[in-house]
């Protein structure tokens, strides 16, 4: 295999000095295809991202997809890739891209190619406008430089969903060997079945997103100023489109940040979710130029971050549900102001992950709309979404606290493009009315009751001590049995999303789909309070996701915020026990 001498130039180095560590590493075990497709390192070998095994997978996948559509050659699929590339393998998402490409095209199947690069959301977009059989988006998303990733969407429009991982993930292993031609992309430039979408999703999705705006008349008018950064990744282009069919003055962009780079050279790593480091540069622009409020995508634009002045003059970064209860709030005044028939309720709906906050859950209850919660990761909330839509219903909303919002029924997937434009409209009408997006955020908390999040993890790359960790939580006194209390506060339920139980249930079954290949068990206390640890699918990490949620009425936060740091403070102290397990804290 000389066809990628970059990659090769790697392994004969590495033949060449005997190094069996490095080449175990390289060629020990296959990347796995999960649901969130593939995310792994760019580099030689088969556990690496590089032509070859985007080549195998993109076969596997076509041999998936022919089995399960008798019209694939009729209907095809969307491929679109960010702006990431790796110098030392000569890999990148476009070159993977072509290549997944001209794969589907080997066959017959009519490939939708991207001739540019474009935020993940606009493949989900693309498999729903155009009914197509599937989507592929390239993109390691937030991740560190060198990763790259191979996402795939299902002709509902939503990421995939168990048992389709099975199923693609043994079609690869049937199909190791490279077709005749697999690694000749130019092929493709010439072929009848390669499409352009660029020009078509431009235009219509933009089309699409504005059936959710409601204050065009205010958008132009107004002084409020946006900053927007896009990390370096692909979202520039895309938020000032927006901001545009929203008839917004378009938001200062950070000079440094707003061309695609992939080395991201001013960031440590490119993920809003961070907080404040990713930001640096964005404050120092919205000072400059008088703005007021900073919006920050990842570089797949598929996420969104909102940072906002306050009186103190100190910044507020909001965190994933502080937004989620905001834009969970206006999206759903906005549909009630816009409604004509009154019992058009009893068919709205909202969904948000069992981590997230359950705030859309107290504004459902008050309302008299629904509120679903899904298993934790998007794939769970668009194919739920998708399934309530069949059946006539309207998802007006869904959220996740990991910064992903779905504001916008046209794409099954967070979305930080349309996102980032609702959210500028709602700050425009709030201005209207003399308040700051933190003063009606509290409102919306007097309102519906104060719910009080806080989130973290820690860093473990021992398998075995994680299983232990988890062990010790199911034989906490004796065996089969759970703690009973974390430090002073009283457990008084369990849910264990790994083993099927949940102590509240009739049956002591759990509702939610169970999963054996992850670790998550949450626990409900006396106080209130509610706390999940689970297992990251992507990353070496234990996380923890905690909330108190207080009726309406009771508005002392301090309180609320002190029992809260207490109780995170018992559970990191009695159940993760850190120093015992070495496990690394989360670093700001």
């Amino acid at each position: 295999y000389h066809q990628n001498p970059k990659t090769y130039a790697i392994v004969k180095q590495l033949l060449a000095e005997g190094n069996a560590g490095e080449l175990q590493k390289y060629f020990g075990s296959r990347m796995e295809f999960g649901t969130a497709g593939l995310r792994a390192a760019m580099g030689a070998g088969i556990s690496h991202m590089n032509d070859l095994t985007i080549i195998q997978t993109t076969q596997g996948f076509c041999r998936y997809l022919e089995k399960n559509f008798s019209d694939l050659k009729k209907r095809g699929v969307v491929i679109g890739f960010d702006a990431r590339a790796h110098l030392s393998s000569g890999g990148s998402s476009k070159r993977f891209a072509r290549l997944a490409a001209n794969t589907f095209i080997s066959q017959g199947v009519p490939v939708y190619l991207f001739s540019d690069i474009v935020p993940t959301p606009f493949v989900p977009y693309t498999v729903t406008h155009l009914k197509l059989c599937a989507g592929i988006m390239v993109t390691a998303s937030h991740n560190p430089k060198q990763d790259n990733g191979y996402k795939v969407y299902w002709e509902n429009g939503a990421q995939i969903i168990s048992p389709h991982d099975k199923g693609i993930s043994q079609a690869i292993e049937e199909n190791q060997e490279p077709w005749p031609q697999a690694w000749d992309d130019k092929l493709i430039d010439s072929s009848p079945l390669l499409h352009d979408p660029y020009a078509m999703v431009n235009k219509e999705y933009f089309k699409d997103i504005q059936k959710q705006c409601f204050y065009r008349n205010i958008n132009k008018e107004t002084n409020l100023k946006f900053v927007h950064t896009s990390v370096h990744g692909v979202g520039h282009k895309f938020v000032q489109l927006a901001f545009k069919a929203f008839d917004l003055s378009p938001p200062f962009a950070v000079p440094e940040q707003k061309d695609p780079d992939p080395d991201f050279p001013t960031v440590k790593y490119p993920n809003p979710e961070e907080g404040k480091g990713v930001l640096t540069l964005s404050f120092a622009l919205a000072e400059k130029d008088g703005a007021r409020i900073i919006l920050a995508n990842d570089p797949d634009a598929d996420r969104l971050a909102v940072a906002e002045k306050q009186e103190s003059g100190e910044w507020k970064v909001f965190s994933g549900n502080e937004l989620g209860a905001l834009l969970g709030w206006w999206i759903f005044t906005c549909w009630k102001n816009n409604s004509r028939d009154a019992g058009a309720i009893k068919d709205v709906y909202m969904l948000s992950s069992t981590v997230s906050s359950k705030i859309l859950r107290a504004i459902a209850l008050k309302e008299g709309f629904h509120f679903e919660e899904t298993l934790t990761g998007f794939k769970w909330m668009g194919n739920r979404a998708k399934q309530l839509m069949d059946q006539g219903k309207a998802v007006l909303f869904a959220f996740e606290e990991a910064i992903g919002y779905m504001c916008c029924p046209a794409v099954l997937d967070k979305d930080g493009v349309s996102a980032a434009v609702i959210t500028a409209e709602m700050a425009s009408f709030l201005a209207t009315r003399n308040l700051s997006l933190s003063q009606q955020l509290k409102a919306v908390y007097d309102e519906y009751g104060f719910h009080i999040t806080k989130a973290s993890y820690f860093i473990c790359h021992d398998p075995k001590v994680i299983q232990q960790l988890f062990d010790n939580l199911r034989n906490f006194d004796g065996k089969n049995t759970y703690p009973k209390s974390c430090g002073r506060f009283k457990v008084s339920g369990i849910r264990d999303l790994t083993t099927g139980y949940d102590s509240s249930q009739p049956d002591q079954k759990a509702i939610l789909p169970t999963s054996k290949s992850s670790q998550m068990i949450t626990f409900t206390f006396a106080n209130g309070g509610v706390a999940t640890m689970r297992t990251s699918g992507t990353e070496p990490k234990i996380k923890y996701y905690s909330e108190l949620c207080a009726p309406p009425g009771n508005s002392d936060v301090e309180q609320l915020k002190k029992e809260l740091d207490e109780l995170v403070n018992a559970l990191e102290k009695h159940f993760f026990q850190p120093e015992k397990n070495k496990l690394q804290r989360k670093t700001e």
